[in-house]
């Protein structure tokens, strides 16, 4: 009814877009989405969780004794991370050329299968080399799902989507660390608990795939294209969806921005054009950066605490708690992320993650390992829709899957070495030198952040990267 009335000739599905009002069906396409990255960090997170049962195991031994030993658990973080690097890097363009839907499922199969496989392997050189694979498939998803609902959500409800995303995603981590305080110090039917924890993940991205068949793919990634009639229909099929939920007409939709309607492929280069060089720069040495303090604690906490004395299964345990928290970050983040400007969420989340990790690395009692894990798992799991929104805001459709996946790409390649750098200085630093290293690393990103990120919140995804 009221959709029909809104479109004018200048109009846009852009604008379209931009103008509904909230609605629990846009939500509900935002949660299909993110059930998606539900699986996905499972997988990354269960490597802090298994980690454990693969030095117990005997397939790796907690430090290194050189910089590339395949032997250490460093190296199984070192796949991880050197897999997403390259499906992050090599393959983000291909969602920009042939749509966000479509390469949603097929990463996702890729994924299920490849760390299928890797269950089953004995040796670390095996193992390492099938994670390799399977977060290829990882790597071309989590770009996806930002530049997805980037697209689909209305400018005054961006963060808050995302924010709601990171939180369906982030149910993973407790999920994830319950199965293997369970499972780990088991032995199943002649296989070894880690095992199970990673066939649990696989078989649980398929289910995924399956229920997000119906997905419409981004109205804005097709009128950029130039498919306006298939545009067209999706567009109004939402806006249909959502005028019958909110029983009144919407709003009319604004006219188009200048540039707004511009098609076609766009290329690497675009991004070292002068209008994105600087933001890109920016980007990349805020995520090369970043994954010093998400992964350096995130991945390395169950062992960190067993460097200090935790007994194997009081770490499994003080790590699960810890992982409860994972959720409730994004969840209170959703409640300011479209009120407080996007850069300084991410710079004031910086700023705790290091104060709170030099406090946490002087903590022995139990009650203050906790209070401590939680603060930080609080401010990670804050930086991270924060920043997710942010990259994915500074882009042109045309380029954004590319664009974010160069940009993260970087992450990924400094995560690649993070493992051996935490082992290393683990071995010579004990945890004050590892949280000391982080805390070292959430500076660059403050001022980096701080100088040079532009303000994005509450305007069209449009107006920011004109």
């Amino acid at each position: 009814m009221g959709a029909s009335t809104a479109r004018g000739p200048n109009t846009t599905v852009a604008a379209r877009l931009d103008r509904l009002p909230p609605s629990g069906y846009i939500r509900s396409l935002v949660l299909l989405i993110s059930l998606g990255g539900l699986f996905e960090f499972y997988d990354l997170f269960m490597t802090a969780y298994v980690s454990l049962g693969l030095i117990k195991s005997g397939l790796f031994k907690p430090t290194t004794a050189g910089l590339f030993d395949l032997t250490g658990f460093a190296s199984f973080v070192a796949a991880t991370f050197a897999g997403l690097f390259v499906g992050t890097i090599l393959f983000s363009w291909v969602s920009d050329r042939y749509g966000r839907r479509s390469i949603f499922s097929y990463s996702l199969l890729w994924y299920s299968i490849a760390t299928f496989i890797m269950a089953f392997m004995k040796t670390p050189v095996a193992l390492d080399l099938w994670r390799f694979i399977a977060s290829v498939g990882i790597g071309v998803e989590l770009i996806n799902i930002d530049a997805y609902i980037a697209e689909l959500t209305p400018k005054d409800a961006r963060g808050n989507a995302i924010a709601f995303s990171q939180f369906i995603t982030f149910l993973a981590v407790p999920a994830v660390a319950l199965i293997a305080r369970l499972l780990v110090p088991q032995t199943i039917w002649g296989l070894d608990g880690w095992r199970w924890v990673v066939i649990i993940g696989s078989f649980g991205a398929v289910f995924v795939w399956w229920i997000r068949l119906g997905l419409p793919e981004s109205p804005r990634w097709l009128e950029n294209h130039g498919r306006h009639e298939e545009a067209d229909r999706v567009m109004t099929a939402i806006e249909q969806r959502v005028a019958a939920e909110s029983g009144a007409p919407l709003p009319p939709a604004p006219p188009a921005l200048a540039g707004e309607r511009t098609e076609g492929r766009g290329g690497w280069a675009e991004m070292w054009s002068p209008a994105y060089r600087g933001r890109t720069i920016m980007l990349v040495i805020f995520n090369f950066f970043q994954t010093v303090g998400y992964y350096g604690f995130a991945a390395w906490v169950p062992i960190l605490l067993s460097s200090e004395g935790v007994t194997f299964v009081k770490s499994l345990e003080f790590t699960f708690v810890i992982a409860l928290a994972n959720p409730v970050g994004p969840l209170l983040a959703m409640r300011f992320a479209d009120r407080i400007e996007r850069k300084w969420q991410i710079v004031w989340a910086a700023i705790g993650i290091a104060v709170f990790g030099l406090i946490f690395a002087q903590m022995r009692a139990p009650a203050g390992i906790i209070a401590f894990g939680i603060l930080i798992t609080l401010c990670n799991n804050w930086l991270s829709p924060a920043f997710h929104a942010y990259q994915a805001e500074l882009y042109p459709t045309r380029i954004r899957a590319q664009a974010v996946g160069f940009v993260y790409s970087w992450s990924r390649f400094s995560t690649i070495f993070v493992g051996f750098l935490v082992a290393a200085t683990l071995r010579r630093a004990g945890t004050p030198g590892v949280f000391t290293l982080i805390a070292a690393a959430m500076l660059v990103v403050v001022i980096v952040i701080a100088a040079m990120g532009p303000r994005t919140t509450m305007q069209r995804l449009e107006a920011v990267s004109a």
